[in-house]
């Protein structure tokens, strides 16, 4: 990792390689509390389980570009379901997780040299695949002092300064959690309409809010690309399936373009996936551990000063200024994971600019792997 400062453009996801390294270091037969990624400890449901290994009797073929079809009316009910509007299933695409998904997004939509919006601080994945693709994002700042969260006015001021084509806009939000109103996100899309902004809804941390029900932009508008996954809230991070709903004047050329990017995602996990649709009461378990996690870690950061370690409104993350400990977050974490074995994610993954004096960390874990990491974490802290 080392002189990664210097890059400009596409930059390594630093996140996955803490976790190389904590990973080496377990091998090697150290002892180590990971808090550096959204991953949930726990399994899918075992009903999800159960299925799967029913459909390793079956030949695993190739299904539909878009998804089963089975899958795809599951999803058009869950829409019904959780915010009462009605999707086409048509509209639906089946993706490799939500990564694929915003690939798919950003060449249906856009062209060669578009300039797609996004927060700052941010999913560094954003940044990477548009370099990726030859387009260029343009960041807006959100502040710890607005709790972390994008405004319209935010938007207007942003656009003003620099016009882009697209907005991509994830509530709750990695890496600080911060959750927009229901009314907040109608003046997001709105504004963005008004603008001839498209706008992209990365709605991968849905049902993970814990202050008021996940509210879709699917509700405000259908010219919205919806882009989800079966990964954080359903407990299958490596089964790499999710899904988009699509305006309909994107369903031919995105159908397209999966065809030929990725035939179509994994059998297997659709299977997974259109029975983890029903088994929303394992979710909520899963869900209701996360909530006491995030509240033990909020506590147990703030006894060692770290006034900002706020409870976020939602995913599973707690973003936190260290400047008092460290302006390098990047050696921060790695001395952290190499003295106390605490793995955690640097703050430059997620804003280039200041993300220096932050660190991120995950409570999708085990209450025992907070409870220990804290403990760690105040002795590595009363080194310095």
């Amino acid at each position: 990792m080392q002189g990664d400062e210097k890059l400009t453009g596409l930059r390594p996801f630093y996140v996955m390689e803490i976790t190389a390294r904590s990973k080496a270091a377990e091998a090697a037969g150290r002892s180590i509390m990971h808090m550096e990624s959204g991953e949930p400890g726990a399994p899918p449901a075992p009903k999800v389980r159960e299925a799967v290994a029913a459909a390793l009797e079956l030949p695993q073929h190739y299904t539909h570009s878009a998804g089963q079809i089975e899958l795809r009316r599951a999803l058009a009910d869950y829409y019904q379901g959780q915010h009462s509007v009605e999707a086409d299933p048509e509209s639906v695409v089946v993706t490799m997780g939500s990564s694929s998904g915003f690939i798919l997004a950003f060449l249906a939509a856009f062209g060669r040299g578009a300039k797609i919006a996004v927060t700052r601080p941010g999913y560094p994945a954003y940044l990477n695949t548009l370099d990726g693709l030859g387009m260029e994002a343009v960041e807006i700042p959100v502040t710890a002092a607005a709790g972390w969260r994008l405004s319209a006015a935010d938007i207007e001021a942003a656009y003003a300064r620099e016009k882009f084509d697209g907005l991509l806009f994830a509530s709750p939000a990695n890496p600080t959690g911060a959750a927009v109103t229901r009314e907040a996100l109608r003046e997001i899309v709105e504004t963005c309409a008004r603008l001839g902004v498209r706008f992209i809804s990365d709605e991968i941390y849905h049902g993970l809010d814990y202050r008021a029900p996940s509210v879709s932009a699917l509700e405000f508008t259908r010219d919205a690309i919806i882009i989800n996954s079966f990964s954080k809230y359903y407990c299958m991070t490596g089964w790499r399936i999710g899904w988009m709903v699509l305006p309909e004047e994107l369903n031919r050329r995105t159908n397209i373009l999966q065809q030929n990017l990725f035939i179509a995602a994994p059998t297997l996990s659709q299977v997974a996936g259109r029975v983890a649709l029903g088994e929303r009461d394992y979710s909520e378990a899963q869900k209701a551990q996360y909530a006491i996690n995030r509240h033990a870690l909020a506590e147990g950061l703030a006894q060692f000063g770290l006034a900002a370690a706020s409870e976020g409104d939602g995913a599973f993350y707690a973003y936190v200024d260290f400047s008092r400990y460290t302006n390098d977050s990047l050696s921060f974490c790695i001395q952290m994971l190499d003295e106390v074995g605490v793995a955690a994610t640097p703050g430059i993954d997620f804003d280039r600019l200041n993300g220096n004096r932050f660190v991120r960390f995950s409570y999708a874990g085990t209450r025992a792997t907070i409870d220990e990491g804290l403990n760690r974490i105040g002795d590595f802290l009363r080194r310095r």
